[in-house]
């Protein structure tokens, strides 16, 4: 239940407590009367009355008073809100190059850590979706399963570091592993984002003909070639320790463009890692989501209860006044 106020520029009103307060403290000065005597020995022994303790006591019931009317004015409400959203939903799963090259220094800092950071953006940007992770090089296996859980994931995907398996390239298993996870999804589209920076050198299945099975599922494959033209630094171990060197840029483009043209995806070519962020927002507006929200709300007056409480004070003041305090010696 969340609670509001339907007229909250009442609430200025509440400032004329300032010169209340400023007369009410200037008038006490003036009912205070000066005698100058030698000495106060002979007062010590008068007991102050009831009087001087209570007689503040109207003025703060008047200020509070001032108060629950302006809460009153300003109208609280109540309100019970009701929110059902029905999905169309869209499963995707990444299968992600891990291999060496992905090292390459021509995004910031490498290519690996740039298409993480890129992921997770898109992840983060598809909360209705499932979604999950197949890794890479020269096996393939799968860090994440299908899931609505995109804080698992991001953390399973930060995880992810070349060496994780042995080195090369398998596109033919790293999209057939994704395939194979995404195949039996009940989603009404199934979509797998295929990344990589190479050409395929390893595995038992080719590229192509996973492709052709992704096809019979009716799943689309985006295929996205990582890599600047010519070449790139890359980090290389040597007997002088690790140097950086230019080594030449190997994408085999047009595989990854049959291969999309197979499913009814789409190949695109990053550069850089803006170049990458693009891609995926392309890809985010290509596949979106279909949402139907629905929502009802109810409110209630809750002014009711501070306007009642206000007339109690304002009562209790007249009375204090007129009974308790004139009596009082």
């Amino acid at each position: 239940m969340n609670y509001t106020f339907l007229h909250p520029h009442f609430f200025y009103l509440l400032l004329v407590l300032i010169p209340m307060i400023g007369w009410y403290i200037w008038k006490q000065k003036d009912l205070n009367a000066s005698l100058q005597i030698s000495s106060l020995r002979g007062f010590s022994r008068i007991r102050k009355s009831r009087k001087t303790y209570l007689r503040h006591v109207p003025f703060g019931l008047r200020c509070l008073t001032v108060i629950l009317l302006t809460i009153a004015l300003a109208r609280p409400q109540s309100t019970d809100s009701l929110r059902n959203v029905t999905t169309e939903g869209i499963d995707i799963m990444v299968s992600l190059d891990i291999s060496g090259s992905m090292l390459a220094m021509d995004f910031k800092p490498n290519r690996l850590e740039a298409a993480k950071d890129v992921a997770t953006e898109f992840i983060s940007g598809r909360p209705n979706d499932k979604m999950g992770l197949v890794v890479f090089a020269a096996e393939s296996f799968t860090q994440c399963p299908l899931t609505v859980d995109h804080t698992v994931l991001t953390n399973l995907i930060r995880d992810v570091q070349t060496g994780m398996l042995q080195d090369g390239t398998a596109i033919g298993l790293g999209l057939s592993t994704a395939v194979s996870r995404i195949k039996d999804s009940d989603a009404k589209s199934k979509v797998i984002i295929l990344l990589t920076d190479g050409v395929n050198n390893r595995g038992e299945i080719h590229p192509l003909t996973a492709a052709e099975i992704a096809k019979s599922f009716g799943i689309r494959v985006y295929t996205i070639g990582v890599g600047s033209h010519g070449t790139a630094p890359f980090p290389v171990t040597t007997v002088f320790g690790q140097q950086v060197q230019n080594m030449e840029v190997k994408i085999d483009e047009g595989m990854l463009q049959e291969i999309a043209n197979t499913t009814g995806g789409q190949y695109f070519r990053a550069t850089d890692k803006e170049k990458l962020r693009g891609i995926y927002q392309e890809i985010d507006k290509m596949e979106k989501t279909k949402i139907e929200v629905k929502e009802y709300s109810k409110r209630s007056e809750e002014f009711i209860p501070f306007a009642l409480l206000a007339l109690a004070l304002l009562i209790m003041e007249i009375l204090l006044r007129n009974t308790v305090l004139r009596n009082l010696p």
